[in-house]
């Protein structure tokens, strides 16, 4: 099949290029032909909250990538439109996380189904976006309106799509494992590149720190004298996409300067493989979500985790199989993660993860997109 990919990639970063990069291979894997359709302005820098929007790694060899979507000129979307019109995919895939991006994505989704034979799928990360604003309902109305069918990565991702759409198709799909950050390693040389000691034990949190991440909890939690211990360390490591301000005070005014390694800055891809070696456990103490990349990572490195019970997280990680699913608040964090190191939890929970990882396939995405398609092919919804 011939398809197209809509979103970022190469030379952006993040997860969402990982995502699509990854996805693209899978399609090539099968045979399909397959080209991404990147940005040459994602966001404007006045809406950027990091230090920089490019990857510093290679551009990938065996992806076809086409620097041409302007997020924020309407001109340019007609143009990107029309050349994909052309082109004539069978399947024109978005990825979808913010309402921002639904102008852009909505009109130039528009002009490619005009020919008659393109079917758009999208993959939807989130539809309510984690950070709300004026408009959104109206920016979403405006995207999923424009579409055919939806892959929808959680359980309540797919009932917020309801909302807005009830007729099309729609396939639950979780987010695949991460697996393009390379083989796992051993603990001690993953510290080793790290500079760490390896007389600590170590829990990490991992990504771009926002509000709704939860930092705050988990600082709160690893207050508690018997896991900030002496013994123990929290390694956090990702950029803040927010004043740090409240993050420091916590730190100072619980005497967690010592215990905390801060390794606040964009992680390349080809450095996470420490990070998640280096840790015991993975802790995402979310205040919201729907799904996250950071749990197929540490599947891919087989790592336990902690989460808390908001969006879809529950659903991927099996309460007492490969970690815990708390509620979101200092005291529960902390118990779950006593519970971790006092019961020696690791060996039981690593063999969970191992065993659990097993349902996160690409192939089981790309599958369901391609039954999406089926369905917008016999529903005719162009």
């Amino acid at each position: 099949m011939k398809i197209t990919i809509i979103g970022t990639a190469h030379p952006f970063r993040g997860g969402i290029a990982v995502f699509i990069e990854r996805l693209a291979k899978a399609f090539k894997t099968n045979g399909d032909d397959v080209e991404i359709s990147t940005f040459t302005l994602q966001y404007p820098s006045i809406l950027f909250p990091g230090e920089t929007q490019l990857s510093s790694s290679s551009k990938p060899t065996n992806l076809t990538i086409i620097e041409e979507v302007n997020s924020i000129n309407p001109f340019n979307w007609l143009k990107v439109g029309r050349r994909i019109k052309k082109t004539n995919p069978d399947i024109v895939i978005f990825k979808y996380w913010i309402p921002f991006m639904a102008p852009c994505f909505g009109t130039i989704s528009r002009i490619i189904r005009k020919n008659k034979h393109s079917k758009t799928v999208v993959v939807v990360d989130n539809i309510i976006p984690h950070e709300k604003r004026i408009g959104d309902n109206l920016l979403n109305n405006y995207f999923v309106n424009s579409v055919d069918g939806f892959i929808a990565m959680s359980q309540s991702v797919l009932d917020d799509l309801n909302t807005f759409d009830s007729k099309k198709p729609k396939i639950l799909s979780p987010h695949p494992l991460y697996d393009n950050f390379g083989e796992a390693k051993d603990r001690v040389a993953a510290l080793k590149a790290l500079n760490l000691d390896p007389s600590y034990r170590y829990m990490l949190f991992f990504g771009i720190i926002r509000q709704y991440k939860g930092l705050d909890i988990l600082l709160k939690a690893f207050a508690d004298k018997r896991l900030n211990d002496g013994k123990k360390k929290l390694i956090i490591a990702g950029e803040f996409y927010e004043n740090d301000t409240e993050y420091m005070a916590l730190i100072e005014q619980h005497n967690l300067k010592d215990a905390v390694v801060l390794a606040t800055k964009f992680i390349p891809d080809e450095k996470v493989v420490n990070y998640f070696c280096a840790a015991d456990i993975i802790v995402q103490p979310y205040k919201h979500a729907t799904q996250s990349g950071v749990t197929q990572i540490a599947y891919h490195f087989e790592k336990p985790m902690l989460v808390t019970d908001v969006g879809g997280l529950r659903e991927i990680v099996p309460h007492h199989k490969v970690g815990y699913v708390t509620q979101p608040n200092e005291k529960e964090v902390a118990e779950a993660l006593i519970d971790f190191y006092e019961n020696n939890r690791l060996e039981e929970f690593t063999t969970g993860t191992k065993e659990e990882k097993q349902k996160y396939t690409w192939q089981k995405m790309v599958d369901n997109i391609y039954e999406v398609y089926s369905e917008t092919k016999e529903g005719n919804t162009v």
